[in-house]
């Protein structure tokens, strides 16, 4: 009984991956016959489905952006990017459609290594510094091992500064792995949806108004507690608060 218990589970999870690969390449036909609307309910749909992948993400928002709906497009590239941070063509076509928006934002400035650490981390996919760390950590005991057992000074030598060299990495990869994780489990940070947002004082629509935010602007969300209302800060430093309906969460 057992089994075929078990034999059950993999034909469906073998079925459920099979279905996942059709929908997409329907989506992908779609796309390629430039029926945008089409494609982008066809990738949303696999999406839905446990299909998250920063591929889907990005042809996704390939197509919003195609029918001229750049916070959508924004939202999704956003999304991609979250993924995979060091793909080239997510970085270009997120670029291209941030410059689209109204908002025209000048971060404030941050001290240099907190740049530095923010693009080495960006710079590759969280599996892909998961791998790193895994593999430098596996030859650094290899270079430990040589060191013990090996007799030539020379390759003793060579084994501990290596060891020590493949630490440091390991670590740096782990560190980076980590961070990315709890990016993408954590996630704080949203795109303005709606066409125009007054930004309020507090949670209330009779409270005083700040500015006004438009579409494809990116917010980090300060505080969700307040029903219906969030507080959010903008990449130049301001903040205030604006109805949960106005924007969706990356």
């Amino acid at each position: 009984m057992r089994k075929i218990l078990s034999l059950s589970i993999i034909i469906f999870q073998l079925s459920c991956s099979v279905t996942l690969a059709a929908s997409k390449v329907e989506a992908d036909a779609l796309y390629e016959q430039e029926k945008y609307t089409e494609a982008a309910a066809a990738y949303e749909a696999v999406l839905k489905n446990d299909g998250v992948a920063a591929e889907l993400y990005y042809n996704l928002g390939n197509c919003y952006y195609k029918l001229d709906e750049i916070p959508l497009a924004v939202l999704n590239y956003e999304r991609a990017f979250l993924l995979d941070p060091g793909d080239g063509d997510i970085r270009a076509n997120l670029a291209l459609a941030r410059g689209k928006t109204i908002d025209k934002v000048v971060p404030p400035s941050e001290m240099f290594f907190v740049t530095w650490w923010r693009n080495l981390t960006n710079c590759m996919s969280v599996n892909a510094w998961a791998t790193l760390g895994i593999s430098a950590f596996v030859l650094m005991l290899l270079g430990v091992l040589v060191y013990m057992f090996v007799s030539p000074i020379w390759t003793r030598k060579l084994g501990v500064y290596g060891a020590m060299v493949l630490l440091v990495i390991a670590v740096i990869a782990n560190l980076a792995a980590v961070s990315q994780h709890v990016g993408q489990t954590n996630r704080t940070t949203a795109i303005i949806l709606s066409p125009v947002v007054t930004v309020k004082s507090s949670p209330s629509e009779k409270s005083t108004d700040l500015f006004l935010i438009h579409e494809g602007s990116k917010v980090e969300i300060l505080d969700g507690s307040m029903k219906g209302w969030m507080e959010v800060k903008f990449e130049e430093g301001k903040q205030g608060w604006i109805p949960v309906t106005t924007a969706e969460v990356i």
